[in-house]
């Protein structure tokens, strides 16, 4: 009891009657409100209802809120010894520091005031926590508040997903999604500010496997069927003559009977891989699992030995890889734009000038948008200088769609350039589909995966000026 006295006579008196001050109030009410929403977040975290995976949340809640608490706490000592400087200089120091009273009107006035400055700062902090952690959901911060972001943004507007948000893909649901997203969206704000973070930034199997993301919106056993794909391509000649490719694609799924076709049908089964680089390019084992358990292992003709990676469960993901951020080949932009009109496949050599263009080394983006309009005026200019001067508009809109092509798919700060990011649909500007369909993974048994072309789809005309069966089908 006594060391409860002295303690009181000693430190609580003091500390009171010195800190009924305006900085160290203020400074109080901060300490405060900051432990209030600080709480109230962790309670509603720990019962999982966290209302949002963002990743930055650890931002606000690990990094803002706790320093607003700290800095309250810093403010109350500067408070208590800033009035016990004054009250020393003009020697008004009391030698014996009043009881706490709470009847007494200027301690009661001190109480007054924190509690009204914790309830406004509580809202302030709340209210602003809430908006910027809604805000934080947004595409539009994942994508433009960090300038490393640029090349994926660029690509997720004119995408399939363009109206889906960024957590919905890249963090897995649950607590433990949303505890690791905190920690990682934490860490790369720290690599951010140290300007250490990777150029360019990779996938690398960092997204979340499909059944906690993508087949939280799809049908992973839907049947599609065949679909109808046309490609139509442009040639490097002066007419950049026309030609296309119709495929019918096998894509296939599970029918109401559990009947298993197309591509889609033969990866529904338990398939694991070991890769031997980080974007799952190169795939020399692959082993299939029976539902009875067997396991049948198939292994590239190039491999040696046993797989020196870690084993993978093939998803969605290995296949739709770049499903929201996918960047093109300098010839598949070019023929979709000449497609829709722009550049016109009237202007002679546009092809041929125009993938020259994209295909040439720049040191920035600026001067990649300064040097393709400069190259395609010049060519016209020199070559067709009749075209140049009958159809200089027409010129310069080519020109303008040339350089929206280049700012689409090449970011020299970030050092992506074309085929920097593979896409892995389809097995024609990357190895995609072949990384395991080569023909050359084959099982102990002899049995290897097939590749033959007729499984996955028929090629009904390849780089034909006027496909019959299009016209057949009233396409063109």
């Amino acid at each position: 009891m006594a060391d409860w006295v002295q303690f009181k006579t000693n430190w609580l008196r003091p500390f009171l009657f010195f800190g009924n001050n305006w900085i160290s109030l203020i400074g109080g009410a901060l300490t405060t409100a900051s432990a209030l929403v600080l709480t109230g977040f962790w309670v509603v975290a720990f019962f999982g209802h966290s209302g949002s995976s963002n990743p930055y949340l650890g931002i606000v809640f690990d990094l803002i809120l706790p320093g607003l608490f700290l800095l309250g706490l810093m403010i109350i000592p500067i408070g208590v010894l800033r009035r016990r400087s004054l009250l020393r200089a003009a020697g008004s120091l009391p030698t014996i520091y009043p009881e706490v009273d709470f009847q007494d009107p200027v301690f009661r006035r001190g109480i007054d005031f924190v509690a009204i400055a914790t309830f406004v700062n509580f809202v302030i902090v709340g209210a602003a926590t809430y908006r910027g952690v809604a805000y934080m959901d947004t595409p539009n911060f994942c994508g433009q508040a960090c300038h490393v972001m640029t090349p994926e943004w660029s690509a997720y507007p004119v995408s399939s997903h363009a109206d889906v948000a960024c957590t919905a893909c890249h963090i897995a649901a649950g607590i433990p999604g949303f505890l690791y997203a905190k920690v990682n969206g934490t860490k790369q704000l720290l690599m951010i500010m140290a300007k250490d973070y990777p150029r360019p930034i990779m996938a690398d199997n960092k997204i979340p496997p499909a059944r906690t993301t993508c087949l939280n919106c799809h049908n992973g056993d839907a049947n599609f069927g065949d679909r109808l794909q046309v490609e139509t391509s442009y040639g490097d000649d002066e007419n950049n003559s026309v030609t296309k490719t119709v495929v019918l694609l096998h894509v296939g799924g599970s029918d109401q009977f559990g009947h298993r076709s197309g591509i889609h049908g033969a990866h529904l089964s338990h398939i694991e891989y070991a890769a031997t680089d980080s974007t799952n390019q190169t795939i020399p084992w692959i082993r299939k699992i029976g539902a009875n358990g067997s396991i049948v292992e198939y292994r590239s003709s190039d491999s040696h030995g046993s797989a020196n990676g870690p084993w993978r469960t093939m998803d969605c993901i290995d296949c739709h890889n770049r499903a929201a951020h996918s960047f093109d080949t300098p010839e598949k932009a070019l023929n979709e734009e000449m497609t829709e009109g722009v550049p016109s496949s009237s202007l002679p050599f546009v092809h041929r000038e125009g993938l020259a263009l994209l295909k040439a080394s720049y040191t920035s983006r600026l001067d990649a948008a300064e040097k393709i309009r400069a190259g395609i005026r010049r060519f016209y200019q020199s070559r067709y200088p009749a075209v140049w001067n009958a159809r200089r508009p027409q010129i310069d809109r080519a020109a303008t769609a040339l350089v929206a092509i280049y700012d689409r798919n090449v970011f020299p700060f970030m050092k992506v350039t074309w085929g920097t990011h593979p896409n892995n649909i389809g097995h024609n500007a990357f190895p995609g589909c072949s990384r395991c369909h080569d023909g050359s993974h084959s099982a102990k048994n002899g049995k290897s995966i097939p590749n033959d072309c007729s499984v996955c789809h028929n090629l009904v005309a390849v780089e034909d000026p006027n496909p019959k069966q299009l016209t057949a089908l009233g396409i063109q």
